[in-house]
């Protein structure tokens, strides 16, 4: 018994350094895949901001009522009249840009970033913005104003029947 206790005393005695290395270089492995995973991942938001502006609600959001009051259709996207002219807003449910480039014309894109395949989070006036990238894109056409998208939102099918906006 008594060279069985004095074994595991010298096994108790070894010191541990190369485990703690080992665990601590696994921890930063582990923290910095999360951190690249969520700057560059391909899930359906974009990557929470740390600035303070996260709070307030994204320029050009989808509005949270109606400027002419009611339902909408069940059909519909928004009203006319929630549109900006030379504006848009961003329908992230539906996964859509509804833009206004002129008075009474409606167009519409996918909200799905090229790039990465973020959605695109904000309205600039005349530009539509991927927030997970910084990507910009015309309220007319969907083309790209600045990178690093490498191709236009893709239009997306839309009709004004009265005061309503109908996704195709």
């Amino acid at each position: 018994m008594p060279d069985m206790l004095a074994s595991m005393e010298k096994v108790n005695a070894q010191p541990t350094t190369m485990a703690r290395r080992n665990v601590l270089a696994a921890g930063a492995v582990g923290v910095g895949a999360a951190g690249l995973l969520a700057a560059c991942g391909g899930g359906d938001e974009p990557a929470p901001s740390t600035s303070a502006t996260t709070a307030a609600p994204p320029t050009g959001a989808a509005p949270s009522g109606s400027a002419s009051g009611g339902a909408l259709p069940a059909n519909a996207v928004a009203r006319t009249a929630d549109i900006p002219v030379g504006s848009g807003a961003i329908f992230p449910g539906q996964q859509v840009v509804v833009t206004q480039p002129t008075a009474g014309e409606f167009r519409a894109f996918s909200a799905q970033c090229t790039h990465q395949g973020c959605l695109v989070s904000q309205m600039d006036g005349a530009e539509i913005i991927c927030a997970c990238h910084v990507s910009r894109f015309s309220i007319t056409d969907g083309s790209v104003i600045d990178g690093p998208a490498p191709s236009p939102l893709p239009a997306r099918s839309i009709s004004v029947e009265g005061e309503s906006i109908v996704l195709r």
